[in-house]
């Protein structure tokens, strides 16, 4: 294991909870997402509406992008259970709180959370605390990629079932990652059982982006280089598809976030969608 493993929130992680937040406070309903427990985990400072990076107006695109992918996952895992795939798998779990919120469902799987082990320990931490705590069906698999480990290992330990199908997801993850680190996650979730389902959002190079979502993107690839954790990866539908088919899956299938929008969005009168040509989604299957 690396060498700081004491709890410690991870921030990206909490803006991503707090956006889901305010959605129920400033967008009209009907809610994409209802997720109040993000806020409960994240336990923000007296004024976090106030932040620069909480303005309801300028977020707005990037919290409907959010919202719509979350929900999206969410779909596809209840799609998967009514056949019979009873394994979910979120790389990068971050402040997921799929198993708080949907306790009738997700205790009906066995979901395995994947994340760096200080920031999960500060989650398990916060679960406890707040009562919720860690479920039988609930399996928590620190993973300290930093120092090399393995997550394919350390799930497998987990008590992973790799002869039964899973839904593997990872949201918001594969721009931080290598091109190589991509395809190595794509090749083993390709090797899973057949009937399995990988998600996985990516980013669109940023002269593809929309004009209107290109701005924030510039920025937030400039804040992740200041912190230390450059976007690395960027990737056109067609090149992602690509990788996919070559590390072994059967299907292979873009969701545009304009598929997205009229699935989850359709007759809003506030404009509130996510931006075409940002964040973009593969779905693929063993």
């Amino acid at each position: 294991m690396g060498k700081d493993i004491s709890p410690e929130a991870d921030k990206t992680a909490v803006r991503v909870a707090l956006w889901r937040a305010l959605h129920l406070e400033v967008d009209a309903p009907p809610h994409v997402l209802e997720d109040k427990v993000g806020l409960q985990l994240a336990a923000p400072e007296e004024g976090w509406r106030q932040r620069p990076d909480m303005n309801p107006q300028w977020t707005s695109i990037f919290r409907a992008s959010i919202l719509a992918r979350a929900r999206f996952i969410e779909d596809l895992v209840m799609d998967r259970m009514n056949h019979h795939v009873g394994q979910y798998v979120i790389l990068g779990a971050g402040l997921d709180t799929f198993a708080q919120r949907r306790p009738e469902i997700a205790s009906r799987l066995t979901v395995f959370e994947i994340d760096q082990p200080r920031h999960q320990a500060w989650k398990k931490q916060r679960l406890i605390e707040l009562g919720y705590g860690i479920p039988e069906w609930l399996r928590l698999v620190p993973v300290d990629f930093e120092a090399g480990e393995n997550w394919w290992q350390r799930l497998n330990a987990s008590g992973f079932d790799s002869n039964k199908p899973a839904v593997v997801a990872s949201t918001g993850v594969s721009m931080y990652l290598t091109k190589e680190a991509n395809f190595s996650t794509l090749r083993q979730v390709a090797a899973l059982a057949p009937g399995s389902t990988f998600a996985m959002t990516f980013l669109l190079p940023l002269e593809l982006a929309d004009p209107e979502v290109r701005p924030g993107l510039e920025m937030a690839e400039k804040g992740a280089r200041a912190s230390g954790t450059p976007f690395l990866s960027f990737f056109t539908p067609d090149e992602m598809l690509t990788l996919a088919k070559e590390a072994g899956f059967k299907e292979v299938q873009h969701v545009p976030a304009a598929t997205l929008a009229e699935r989850y969005f359709a007759g809003r009168k506030d404009g509130f969608r996510p931006p075409n040509n940002g964040e973009e989604l593969l779905v693929a299957t063993t």
